[in-house]
């Protein structure tokens, strides 16, 4: 896992993309504060940048960088059991292509040990999107992942290639600066 995190810091560091394991599904991840790195995600998605991608933090004390954090939010995060991603209002200091025509973006606090020890020792968030093509199935493990997706990243992370454990997708719920929430995906 070491040699996994170092190589993906220098790649993330560079502008580069990454295929890597998640708390969900595999993703492809990129510096979230890199507009050019946002962009080349795009592209290998052959995806409308108008929709936006969800980002991996750490912890739940480096929210307030990136977002507005409603009161309700840190509760969530607290009780939840299983992964959940939070679409945000106010987000700042991200690459626009991660900002949401409203302002809004989609945060998960990841406990998936490798994306903990990359995010914290890379110390900005990361994009998390699953490593598919837009408008095709996503990929629950990583022999599932299509060729064109694998040449098209700078580097894919050798951790966990070999699980056969399907994962699911995040929950997500969006959050209003008053505190009032709709559920997107149970």
């Amino acid at each position: 896992m070491f040699e996994d995190i170092t190589n993906s810091i220098k790649i993330l560091r560079e502008g580069g993309v990454i295929l890597y394991p998640t708390d969900t599904i595999w993703g492809l991840g990129c510096d979230a504060t890199n507009e050019a790195a946002v962009e080349k995600i795009f592209r290998i998605k052959k995806r409308e940048d108008k929709k936006s991608m969800l980002i991996l933090l750490d912890s739940p004390e480096k929210l307030q960088n990136y977002v507005i954090i409603p009161d309700i939010a840190l509760t969530l995060i607290k009780i939840s059991t299983s992964p959940l991603t939070i679409i945000y209002p106010g987000a700042k200091n991200l690459a626009n292509g991660l900002i949401a025509a409203d302002g809004s973006t989609g945060i998960r606090i990841t406990s998936d040990e490798f994306c903990h020890r990359l995010i914290h020792k890379f110390v900005k968030p990361i994009v998390s999107t699953s490593a598919n093509i837009s408008g095709t199935n996503p990929p629950s493990s990583f022999i599932e992942i299509i060729d064109d997706i694998k040449k098209s990243v700078d580097y894919i992370v050798k951790w966990r290639q070999k699980d056969i454990i399907k994962k699911q997708h995040s929950s997500i719920i969006k959050l209003e600066k008053n505190g009032t929430f709709k559920i997107i995906r149970k």
